[in-house]
């Protein structure tokens, strides 16, 4: 799946602006000059991938994603995007995918999962709303005092604006 997003961004205008890769799902925060033609590629590509590897990896596990019309089916056929236009909107859709693999117990902090937008080593170039930085600020205070990366690097930004 990075892969496919890195290509994205590098050939088809895709800034990823938060992400998390969870074990069975992924949420995208994205900015595209063509949110349903990048959806539909994405999903086409990454679909032929993972049949692709379930086939030469786990071919017993794959019968698990035929449809009732005896097709592959790895993605949900809904999925509705919904446009950002205000930061407070930014903010809580960023926090909730962070705070995915703390939730499910994987991590303790955001930043602890290597597949996260908050870890600063994400594998991933990721470009967050900084018109937005002095919002995002006080809304990564972390009760113990400590700091999410993103807060750091945003607290930069704000600094030299």
């Amino acid at each position: 799946m990075s892969d496919s997003l890195r290509y994205c961004q590098y050939n088809k205008g895709l800034e990823l602006n938060g992400y998390v890769f969870m074990l069975n799902h992924i949420r995208l925060i994205v900015t595209s000059p063509d949110i349903a033609g990048f959806l539909r590629d994405f999903k086409r590509f990454t679909s032929a991938k993972f049949k692709a590897n379930l086939e030469s990896t786990e071919s017993s596990v794959l019968k698990l994603f035929v449809d009732a019309q005896g097709s592959y089916r790895f993605w949900m056929e809904t999925n509705t995007p919904k446009k950002i236009e205000k930061p407070a909107f930014y903010l809580q859709k960023l926090n909730y995918i962070h705070e995915n693999p703390v939730r499910k117990g994987y991590v303790a902090r955001p930043e602890h999962w290597l597949w996260s937008s908050a870890n600063p080593a994400s594998p991933l170039l990721t470009k967050l709303l900084a018109t937005w930085c002095y919002t995002l600020d006080d809304y990564y205070r972390q009760p113990d005092g400590a700091c999410c990366p993103v807060r750091n690097v945003l607290r930069r930004l704000h600094a030299a604006a």
